[in-house]
């Protein structure tokens, strides 16, 4: 017989490209059987190398399939196999990656990037042996495929490696290929990859080297490439400074949703909620940190470096009640003092942003100076190409003609707001006298605090919902999300947009505050009544979410009604608000949360009868219910809910009720009465019930009683022990096996029923005995030994019937 090293050199060198296949598949399984000899280890991973030079590519596949699972193996074995990993098998991987099959590549990068996960390669290996193949493969010699699909390691393995070896060996390679003027498919990988690589290196050199190329990769003439940049749009936001999100992210996203491809527009969409989040900041009054809504202030501002126009307002700050705007303004912006209204275009006269403004204070000459002297060095920094306001115009009007097109339609639309957005520059010129830094971009904070005798003016009885000006979010962002609602988006853009709204709502709702949810009201209400039940669906599953977010005023005003709504949809809708009941019922006041009582029982009825799950999932939020709730709530209203749920058709929806049950008895425990008649109605329905799963049920129950300590001992054996012992005599063995269970491993376990103090000891011990003598072995058996290894929901489980 030949020994596991034999066999291995015998079929090594055979001709039949199978044998060579088997011998790579049972590498490891050699390599087991000779583990405590080093020597013969040694020598199967010099036969690894030799099995490596194989002509045929199948057989190199294969072997590359197992190298991760052998260097597993060599880690555990270290003592006995040192170096075994990076003297023999490093050397493989890294010549397989610029192997000139397809499959072998794919499969040693496949197995470069788990011997990275589970670190078994040193640092200094990946180092110096890895990333210079990955980078030499992505030369412009280079075939267009292995350029490509290195590029694509490359990007996966630099969060691996860190941000030292990504800024040293690969961020220069990769701000190349991202200007590959020859293959699209190398650039789309680079844009696909974009936010992770702006994640490693971040900071300074994410500003720097890589926000430029990825300006140039969302104005791409390939269409695949600009929705690649649109889909990593939030994390490229995220590792970006709020500075570079507000003056410059935000109107680059703007022109990717006016994108002329439709597949660019659906994707810029679908991150535009993702986007719109990286707006909040930890410092500033739009973040939420989920306290009460009596701990709550709108006054969280630790500083003023990231709210807009330099200053902080509350939410509950007044707001000047007077009509006339003018009288809010300080002195230096008067009309009486410069006119600017003479000197405004036509289109902007009425521009709400003139009205909704906090005004600028003026700023002392030193300052201005620095200023300038600032944005002419900013002006030397390259930068993406942005269109200017007559460039806006002229691309309306040669759309206008076409206007029909549902297409060219959504166009016209994000483009007038990007000139409206464009003319708050323009505009501010003439009307409020700006110094060039304070109106160089409309999001850009500004520089100097305003003083707090000056007070904030609205008007909103002239302004519709989606033109109120808030100061978290570019306001252009804001409209583009709010109009994602419009039904002739769904044409033109996405079926599917609405269901993206509101996915994305909470996000948007937690940056704005709760102080901004009136620019959200509308848009939550019409997706609310969406006729897509998706759309619906979507937002059951989060209202608790964005009620924790708004705090309990504002849920029992707006949201409330919605929820109601929501408990009369279609099963698919409701089960998301079912899911999350208790999360949403405790943040409600005690008032508004009793009403619900009357309707809990609702959940019983469902569109389709076999849907168990839909009656298992209201089990289990019944039992976190508990807590809410009195004990005479409980005993009323939530009692006949239990018992009834403990009848269901289906096994699982009757094991869950009846820890239910059990709550409910801990629950009443603090009630002697309510108790009393509680336990009496559990022995007439189940102990003396005709159906022999509700016999067991009741024992099932008195075990979790005692197990979950839900009752006094001395309640339990006055109420519930000797209607348990007279199920010794039930005609079924699968109540009688449940029930030496429960005497065995429950009651005899606590000293309580072991003591002579006990009136039931007797009883309890006639019992056992008589249990021990059944005719069923599996009843004798649980009665006479306790077995170590059986837990209370498998044995209990077990002894049931089939699921129906």
């Amino acid at each position: 017989m030949l020994t596991p090293l034999g066999r291995l050199d015998k079929y090594i060198s055979s001709e039949n490209i199978f044998n060579r296949q088997m011998v790579a598949r049972s590498l490891l399984d050699t390599l087991r059987a000779i583990s405590e000899d080093e020597r013969e280890c040694v020598s199967v991973l010099e036969r690894i190398d030799r099995l490596a030079d194989d002509s045929e590519p199948t057989v190199r596949a294969e072997l590359m399939e197992q190298i991760p699972h052998i260097a597993i193996f060599c880690q555990e074995n270290r003592p006995s196999i040192p170096f075994a990993f990076s003297k023999y098998l490093l050397p493989i991987v890294v010549r397989y990656l610029s192997d000139q099959n397809n499959l072998v590549r794919k499969t040693s990068q496949a197995a470069l990037l788990v011997l990275l996960e589970q670190e078994l390669m040193e640092r200094g290996d990946v180092e110096s042996l890895v990333c210079p193949v990955l980078v030499d493969l992505t030369a412009p010699d280079s075939s267009d495929d292995v350029k490509t699909e290195a590029m694509a390691i490359i990007c996966k393995v630099a969060p691996m490696v860190g941000r030292d070896v990504t800024e040293r060996l690969f961020l220069p390679r990769f701000c190349e290929m991202c200007c590959d003027c020859r293959m699209f498919h190398v650039r789309k990988v680079c844009a696909a990859n974009f936010g992770d690589m702006c994640g490693v290196v971040g900071g300074e050199a994410a500003e720097e080297l890589l926000l430029p190329r990825f300006f140039q990769l969302c104005s791409d003439n390939v269409w695949g490439v600009r929705k690649a940049c649109a889909e990593c749009f939030m994390t490229v936001s995220s590792a970006s400074s709020p500075d570079v999100r507000r003056t410059k992210l935000s109107s680059l996203f703007i022109s990717l949703i006016s994108d002329p491809s439709r597949w660019v527009r659906q994707a810029a969409f679908q991150s535009l909620g993702q986007f719109i989040s990286t707006f909040a900041g930890p410092c500033s009054n739009t973040g939420q940190y989920f306290r009460d809504e009596a701990q709550w202030t709108g006054d969280t501002n630790d500083s003023n470096d990231s709210v807009p126009f330099g200053e902080q307002i509350h939410a509950d700050e007044p707001c000047c009640a007077d009509a006339d705007a003018q009288k809010c303004l300080p002195e230096e912006t008067q009309p009486s003092s410069r006119p600017p209204v003479q000197e405004i275009p036509e289109q902007e006269l009425f521009n709400s942003f003139h009205y909704w403004r906090t005004p600028v204070p003026r700023i002392a000459p030193e300052l201005e100076l620095e200023l300038e002297l600032e944005l002419e060095l900013e002006d030397r920094r390259p930068s993406a190409p942005a269109l200017d306001r007559k460039q806006l115009q002229e691309l309306i009007e040669n759309l206008e003609p076409h206007i029909d097109d549902p297409d060219v339609k959504a166009q016209v639309d994000v483009l007038t707001a990007a000139l409206r957005a464009t003319g708050l520059d323009s505009g501010l010129e003439d009307a409020f006298l700006e110094p060039r830094a304070a109106r160089s971009n409309p999001f850009i904070p500004s520089c100097t605090a305003l003083t707090d005798s000056i007070p904030s003016c609205t008007a909103l009885t002239t302004l519709s919902h989606d033109a109120v000006l808030q100061d978290v979010v570019p306001q252009a962002l804001l409209e583009q999300y709010l109009s994602m609602t419009d039904p002739s988006r769904a044409q033109t853009v996405d079926m599917e947009i609405a269901r993206h709204c509101a996915f994305s709502l909470p996000g948007v709702a937690l940056t704005l505050g709760r102080q901004n949810w009136h620019c959200l009201r509308d848009t939550y209400e019409t997706l609310a009544s969406d006729m897509q039940w998706k759309v619906r669906r979507t937002l059951a599953f989060s209202i608790h979410e964005l009620a924790l977010i708004l705090g309990d005023q504002l849920t029992a005003a707006h949201l409330v009604p919605i929820f109601n709504s929501f408990l009369k949809d279609l099963d698919e809708v409701r089960i998301g608000v079912l899911k999350h009941l208790y999360d949403f019922l405790k943040l409600l006041h005690q008032d508004t949360r009793r009403k619900y009582l009357y309707q809990l029982q609702e959940f019983l009825v469902t569109d389709n009868s076999r849907n168990w799950r839909f009656r298992s999932e209201l089990a289990e939020q019944l039992v976190l219910l508990l807590e809410l709730y009195s004990a005479q709530d409980v005993h009323d209203y939530l009692r006949p809910l239990a018992l009834c749920l403990c009848t269901d058709r289906v096994s699982s929806v009757r094991w869950t009720s009846y820890r239910l049950v059990s709550e409910i008895i801990r629950k009443l425990s603090s009630c002697s009465s309510l108790l009393v008649s509680f336990l009496g109605e559990l022995v007439e329905k189940f102990c003396h019930s005709q159906k022999w799963s509700g016999r067991q049920a009741f024992a099932f129950v008195c075990q979790l009683s005692i197990e979950e300590e839900c009752l006094s001992l001395d309640q339990f054996s006055e109420h519930l022990l000797p209607p348990l012992l007279q199920l010794a005599s039930d005609p079924v063995p699968n109540v009688r096996v449940l029930l030496a269970k429960t005497l065995r491993q429950t009651l005899l376990e606590r000293e309580y029923f072991l003591s002579s103090v006990n009136c039931q000891q007797v009883a309890l011990e006639h019992t056992l005995v008589a249990l021990q003598t059944d005719v069923d072995k599996d009843v004798k058996y649980f009665a006479s030994v306790h077995p170590g290894s059986t837990r209370l929901n498998e044995d209990a489980m077990s002894t049931t019937s089939s699921t129906y």
